[in-house]
């Protein structure tokens, strides 16, 4: 539902211009009457039709088919004395939103047979002065006709795509969760033993150093060795929880672009060269936020990613052609920039913002040269 103060409704595949013109319409139709009287009423009904359509969206479940009845009076009345068809339009979105099938279906099926017959009856009172609008009156009936359950498929499918966010959400927190547990289980198998064992064999050398110094020697020896075998397999299994690389986060944006009916252009090269596994994350993870926040709130219809590497920096350019960033948004507030900002402070990078005629991200790291690491002794 919209909020009350909403008398144009939204999500109807017509412009809101449309609208603004029938609510205006009506006007025009009472001012062509010469008696002041008429005038007068007809301003009183308007008045009324909008003050119960608005009164509609906040009411309570029984409240509403109230609301909904006085309307489609308003709209007959309106029709057979002013032929001003109209209202009927409201009224069809209105309903179109009702939830409940069988108030859905009542509603729609008096609408639909009131308004034919107000307009069957202005035919054949006010024949002269409606030939002109026949085609338009045509086409307000078929939106009659259609509307309602044009929206309430609509609303239909905007609830099963919240809900389908909804979990895809819930199903990332789950994975989030379930690797970390994962990352415990293997940190707790592969340095819980050896932790142990060392500290076991670190009390046994302490105790042996006044009586048997070169059995204390052999513990230490073995503390030493296991002590190795453990930063061994950290490191063995830290180099193995790949990161999120710069090329395959690429495709996932390309694929979520994709699936919000954006085009997607790519310039340069996303295969990076030397550059350390933490600062390729972080750019990751800045660009799919930086595309998160295209799809849900630029409106656009492309998005552009340049990779740029050059002997001093690694840049990450997004650009799209949507609204831009609302006016009154300081640099690094909202829609995810100050995490995008800590991140990219992590590895000494920066993050700028352009916002004009769409929004433009420059996201930019030192290219600092990823060294062998040279294995000492321990």
């Amino acid at each position: 539902m919209q909020s009350w103060y909403h008398i144009i409704p939204k999500n109807t595949g017509i412009s809101s211009y449309v609208w603004i013109i029938f609510c205006l319409l009506p006007f025009f139709f009472i001012f062509r009457s010469s008696s002041v009287i008429e005038i007068t009423i007809g301003i009183f009904v308007i008045l009324l039709f909008f003050l119960s359509y608005r009164l509609s969206f906040i009411s309570n479940s029984k409240m509403v088919y109230l609301w909904v009845s006085i309307e489609m009076a308003i709209s007959i009345v309106m029709t057979i004395l002013f032929g001003y068809v109209y209202f009927a339009l409201f009224l069809a979105f209105f309903i179109g939103s009702i939830e409940n099938k069988a108030g859905f279906l009542s509603l729609y099926i008096v609408h639909l047979t009131t308004t034919i017959a107000g307009t069957v009856i202005i035919f054949f009172t006010h024949d002269d002065t409606l030939l002109p609008q026949l085609p338009f009156i045509f086409i307000c009936v078929l939106g009659v006709a259609l509307l309602p359950f044009t929206i309430r498929y609509r609303n239909k499918q905007h609830r099963l795509e919240q809900q389908l966010q909804s979990a895809n959400e819930k199903i990332s927190q789950l994975m989030v969760i379930e690797e970390r547990e994962r990352i415990a289980r293997d940190l707790h198998d592969t340095l819980g033993q050896k932790l142990s064992m060392i500290g076991l064999k670190s009390d046994l050398a302490r105790k042996l150093i006044p009586v048997k110094p070169d059995a204390a020697i052999n513990e230490i020896h073995d503390i030493r060795q296991t002590a190795r075998t453990a930063l061994k397999e950290v490191r063995e299994m830290v180099s193995n929880m790949r990161g999120a690389r710069l090329e395959d986060e690429l495709i996932r944006v390309q694929q979520i672009l994709q699936a919000a009916e954006m085009e997607f252009r790519l310039e340069g090269s996303p295969q990076l060269e030397n550059t350390p596994l933490l600062a390729e994350n972080v750019l990751s993870m800045c660009l799919k936020e930086a595309v998160t926040n295209i799809v849900k709130h630029s409106q656009a219809s492309w998005c552009r990613v340049l990779v740029e590497q050059s002997p001093t920096e690694v840049l990450i350019q997004v650009e799209d052609n949507g609204n831009g960033i609302p006016e009154g948004t300081t640099s690094f507030q909202g829609h995810g920039l100050q995490g995008m900002r800590e991140r990219l402070e992590f590895v000494n990078g920066t993050l700028e913002i352009h916002s004009s005629h769409g929004t433009t991200l420059n996201i930019r790291v030192p290219n600092v040269i990823q060294q062998t690491e040279q294995e000492g002794s321990v």
